[in-house]
């Protein structure tokens, strides 16, 4: 499996004629090798050439799977890692780097002349990512179908009087009950008018009745991440809060009705967006419709007008539309979905239609 990605990122970089790469983001490396290292300060660099197996240049400090697929340098904390690196490039040929290779690294390379030129090649890995393959495939449906669990024990936990920074806190043991590792990213748990922010983080507001509450929350699950957003009302909801909810909803029903190989990214936004323009919320939703996800929550590929490039089989991606009205309250609604052969597959079941609490 891993050899195969590998000569899913040589193809990819010798259509850049490119035959040598230093990927550096760690899950990137986890994706091509099985090894999984969060370095901290301390360098760490997979080196791809053209017919030698990959090699990991890696702090002693730290230790890589048995079965990884991968050779290993190892170096201390006394030792110059960039000489290894620049052992294992050929000099004469140019280097495709990755976005996450650190300045403090990078600008030594150049200055020794380690390759014949530095090239930003990320998406060589990115693309290879971008198409989950079956096994990635059965674990994001598990990681979501977790997620559809735990938003309703998460529903649970609202009251009156609670703040949302006591939710917060309570969610990611829930996720662990499920059998999730934690939490895919920090969660966002907004009452009332703090749900107009599209990235509140949890403070200490206290719930009240007739506020939205919003859940935009995601598990890590055998190393995979889900993501999700649900918005629900403490009490009656008011006519506005209604009209809201089920705008946002339609425009999400309406991208994912769109999504199919071949559909470019910035027409499943603009599905999306032109239901909320239609309601007349248009200036009211500030941010794309959403992102490609996998190892990490936020993956390369974003579903926005920006992007023109079509979908293909096997991404995955979010669609969250959001109305958020300042001082009053925000609603969002966020799934993920799957590209098949020839539609989409909606990999969370948790209901859409707006719900009340108390």
């Amino acid at each position: 499996m891993h050899e195969q990605r590998v000569d899913t990122v040589r193809r990819n970089l010798a259509r850049r004629d490119l035959e040598q790469m230093l990927v550096c983001d760690p899950r990137s490396i986890q994706y091509l090798t099985g090894a999984y290292v969060e370095p901290g300060e301390r360098f760490l660099g997979l080196v791809i050439t053209p017919d030698a197996e990959p090699t990991l240049v890696l702090n002693a400090l730290f230790t890589a799977p048995g079965d990884a697929a991968c050779a290993v340098r190892a170096f201390t904390d006394t030792d110059d890692p960039l000489a290894l690196v620049e052992e294992l490039c050929n000099a004469d040929a140019p280097l495709g780097c990755d976005k996450n290779l650190p300045a403090r690294f990078l600008l030594p390379l150049m200055e020794r002349g380690a390759a014949a030129g530095f090239v930003l090649a990320s998406d060589a890995v990115d693309d290879a990512r971008a198409h989950k393959d079956a096994a990635e495939q059965d674990f994001m449906r598990a990681a979501s179908a977790t997620n559809d669990a735990a938003m309703g024990r998460f529903r649970q936990l609202v009251r009156e009087g609670v703040t949302e920074a006591d939710v917060a806190g309570q969610l990611e043991g829930i996720y662990r009950e499920l059998g999730a590792q934690g939490h895919s990213f920090t969660p966002i748990v907004s009452f009332g008018a703090n749900a107009a922010d599209p990235h509140h983080e949890p403070d200490d507001t206290p719930l009240a009745p007739g506020d939205v509450v919003l859940f935009d929350v995601g598990c890590r699950q055998d190393e995979y991440c889900s993501d999700m957003t649900r918005t629900f009302v403490f009490g009656e909801p008011t006519p506005k809060q209604r009209e809201v909810h089920d705008t946002v909803r339609r425009a999400n029903e309406a991208a994912r009705a769109l999504v199919a190989p071949g559909v470019r990214f910035c027409d499943i936004d603009a599905a999306a967006r032109n239901v909320i323009d239609e309601a007349g919320y248009g200036p009211y939703f500030t941010h794309r419709l959403g992102h490609q996800i996998g190892l990490d929550v936020h993956e390369p590929g974003d579903v926005s007008s920006a992007h023109d490039a079509p979908v293909e089989a096997g991404m995955i991606f979010s669609i969250e539309p959001g109305i958020y009205l300042p001082g009053e309250f925000g609603v969002r609604i966020e799934d993920l979905v799957l590209v098949t052969e020839d539609g989409c597959e909606v990999l969370n079941s948790y209901p859409r239609e707006i719900d009340t609490i108390g």
